[in-house]
């Protein structure tokens, strides 16, 4: 069965459907949210998503690529999952690694190349660091902006003997 890219429903079959810009394998229910998008059979056998053991079907009608995969159970994997989070208190670590070398946030952004205004909206939670200013900032303070060691996501997948919905946890004020 494959997996409704909205909802995350398993269902028999899908649609694909264009929903601001973007086209995505929808269920019936979801594809309310966007037009359907028409599929060629007659035109190129390679799509965006489409793998090489999919180009066989794809002469068949609208039989997409995402759907000739196979009883896969396997998560699959996007460009989120290479990305480390940044710690949530990402602004004090900073501040108290700046404080304890005894610079002030001019002397830090002036080692670092960067503006001083950007340290303060650091430093005050105002924005978050680029790639390239995290690099920067550790490096130099010896800290780490980053956030645990992902075992957040161990627990979530691991536990399934818990199965609360939101419901179970919310307390409605009526």
């Amino acid at each position: 069965m494959a997996q409704c890219e909205m909802c995350g429903e398993d269902k028999s079959s899908l649609t694909t459907t264009k929903v601001e810009g973007a086209e995505l394998d929808l269920c019936d229910d979801c594809s309310d949210f966007g037009t359907e998008v028409k599929t060629q059979s007659s035109s190129s056998a390679s799509t965006k998503y489409s793998t090489s053991s999919s180009k066989s079907d794809s002469s068949s009608g609208s039989s997409g690529g995402s759907s000739g995969g196979g009883g896969s159970k396997r998560r699959r994997r996007d460009m989120f999952d290479q990305m480390d989070e940044i710690a949530s208190d990402y602004d004090t670590r900073i501040r108290q690694a700046r404080e304890s070398e005894n610079l002030n946030q001019a002397e830090l952004a002036n080692e670092l190349n960067e503006k001083a205004s950007l340290i303060r909206k650091l430093e005050r939670g105002d924005t978050l660091p680029s790639d390239n200013i995290k690099q920067k900032l550790e490096r130099r303070l010896g800290i780490s902006l980053s956030e645990g060691s992902g075992d957040d996501d161990a627990n979530w997948e691991s536990d399934s003997s818990m199965n609360q919905t939101l419901g179970d946890v919310v307390k409605r004020k009526d």
